[in-house]
């Protein structure tokens, strides 16, 4: 097995572990029109992304062990990342319900699709479900099976605290610029993105193989929470700056009231007359009024702002990287292949 996976190669183990699932809803004699559906759901919401965070697994589990990886080996890790991915779509499913939204991954939401409207919560239940059916098959024998229950449990929280905090923080009907802040912001970002997009696939690849010590996870965690923050950050800055034919969007986040760090450095450093700008034009569904905010944002200097905030973010990054003890079974190489991904990127 390469050291580090492709997509295809990853996706190669999803027919099994589908397989899996299915055979355990037949074992309750579920009607064959109810496991239909039950199969396209799992292959509408957890394929077809990018699956950055699943192949993230095997890849730190490579990178732990400074070798490519056997086939079982490779199994079990992409078995973990597969994980993060039904937990992934599960969040997506209710994300996109809860947000109203239209389409996802360029195709209508599952719960836009013909027929299926608000059985699409029961669905997103369904996948995350999944997770713990595919761990107790896979992982029931593994010395770190209750801390991987845990871990799931635990970062699945975490996730929906930072979206409940989200949610009432930035509504996208009811604009209240007084509502935002950076720490609310910080808030957000790292109990919505940062766990289980950053921490979660290192940490199972940590237990996998039964070198995560708590040394070791507070190190994970000390480098991959800032990470993550500094991943939505940049996301923030491209929805805004990025062109739209490398990002393959059209960004959305002013018109959305989102809680983003543009809007939150605005409102930082604004004068009386930039905040009435703010106030009467952020959160709009009008090109017009988004339009006057984007001037805003690069009167204000928010892109030079934006790259000063990286370069001092990265170094930060770099030397807590430089720092880590690898006494315990942890090795540099897995963040610096974190940072790698992440830093300069324009989509």
């Amino acid at each position: 097995m390469a050291q580090k996976t492709t997509l295809k190669e990853f996706e190669s183990v999803f027919p099994k572990l589908e397989e899996v699932l299915l055979e355990h809803a037949k074992s309750y004699n579920l009607p064959q029109e109810q496991l239909d559906w039950y199969k396209k759901s799992l292959e509408i919401n957890t394929l077809g992304g990018k699956c950055n965070r699943g192949m993230s697994v095997p890849d730190s589990v490579s990178l732990l062990l400074g070798r490519p990886l056997s086939e079982d080996e490779y199994f079990q890790a992409a078995t973990l990342g597969w994980m993060t991915e039904l937990l992934q779509a599960f969040f997506l499913v209710s994300d996109d319900i809860m947000d109203s939204s239209i389409t996802r991954r360029g195709k209508p939401c599952w719960y836009r699709h013909e027929g299926v409207g608000m059985v699409a919560i029961n669905d997103a239940f369904m996948l995350e479900s999944s997770i713990y059916t595919l761990l107790k098959k896979y992982f029931r024998s593994h010395p770190s099976y209750v801390e991987l229950l845990e871990l799931f449990h635990e970062v699945t929280y975490q996730t929906e605290i930072g979206q409940l905090c989200d949610l009432l923080t930035a509504p996208e009907d009811v604009v209240n610029l007084d509502n935002f802040s950076m720490e609310k912001y910080r808030f957000i970002v790292i109990y919505k993105t940062a766990y289980y997009s950053f921490y979660l696939p290192v940490a199972l690849a940590l237990h996998m193989l039964n070198v995560a010590t708590p040394k070791n996870l507070k190190t994970a965690e000390d480098i991959l929470i800032p990470l993550g923050e500094y991943f939505q950050i940049q996301d923030d800055y491209l929805d805004n700056f990025g062109l739209p034919e490398h990002i393959g969007k059209i960004g959305t986040d002013i018109m959305d009231n989102k809680c983003s760090w543009l809007v939150n450095q605005a409102l930082a450093i604004a004068t009386p007359e930039q905040r009435r700008i703010l106030e009467e034009n952020y959160g709009r569904k009008d090109k017009h009024r988004e339009a006057v905010i984007k001037k805003l944002y690069d009167d204000m200097g928010l892109e030079k702002r934006y790259q000063d905030y990286e370069e001092k973010r990265v170094g930060e990054i770099r030397e807590l990287i430089g720092q880590i003890d690898e006494t315990e079974g942890l090795k540099k190489d897995v963040f610096e292949a974190f940072l790698a991904k992440i830093y300069k990127r324009s989509k």
